[in-house]
């Protein structure tokens, strides 16, 4: 991996592996911001206003050289955005609600400098199979769905769930990829080259 060239500020093993897949050397910051819905708030602009407000707070924090990354992710069925589940009984009633159908998720991703700033969102489709009672405590007990919006991971045991993918793979995982490379190429950070 090369030298830094942003601040990542999220904490998430996940996007760190996606910005490592990319090439895109970076340093870790993380920033508490508010993540209550606005009353009105679809779930892209969500996502959006708190990728955003990741990665201003990070930048808030000290004077920093480098652009500051931020992300968020929620998940979406029946209108209701998904976020962690507390416990065992709102990952299994997550799980049961996102079985045998379609749901949304969208990931948004932002890039700030003390000059500008920008952002973009991911929409994407995912279809689950029919879940058992049994697999959703299986699921629970392996401890991956305990910090994962909508309580899952499709990059972990539960790509088992899914029959179906309309989107992008890398933004179910938490950072959109395709946007996040246009957004680092718009800042003047070119991935390919070495």
């Amino acid at each position: 991996m090369s030298a830094a060239r942003v601040i990542l500020a999220s904490a998430s093993p996940r996007r760190c592996e996606l910005l490592r897949q990319i090439g895109v050397g970076f340093e870790q910051q993380v920033a508490a911001v508010d993540e209550s819905v606005r009353p009105g708030e679809t779930p892209a602009d969500y996502v959006g206003r708190l990728a955003l407000a990741k990665a201003q707070a990070v930048l808030g924090q000290r004077r920093l050289e480098l652009p500051v990354l931020g992300a968020d992710t929620t998940v979406v069925v029946d209108g209701r955005m998904l976020g962690k589940p507390r416990d065992a009984a709102q990952a299994r009633d997550m799980l049961r609600r996102l079985a045998a159908r379609a749901h949304e998720v969208y990931s948004a991703v932002a890039l700030v400098t003390p000059q500008r700033q920008a952002s973009a969102v991911n929409g994407s489709k995912v279809w689950f199979g029919a879940l058992a009672d049994s697999d959703i405590d299986a699921y629970w007990r392996s401890g991956e769905p305990r910090d994962k919006a909508g309580g899952y991971a499709i990059q972990g045991l539960a790509a088992a769930f899914v029959t179906r993918l309309e989107g992008s793979y890398s933004g179910v995982m938490g950072l959109p990829l395709h946007e996040t490379a246009a957004l680092l190429q718009d800042f003047g950070i070119r991935i390919l080259d070495t």
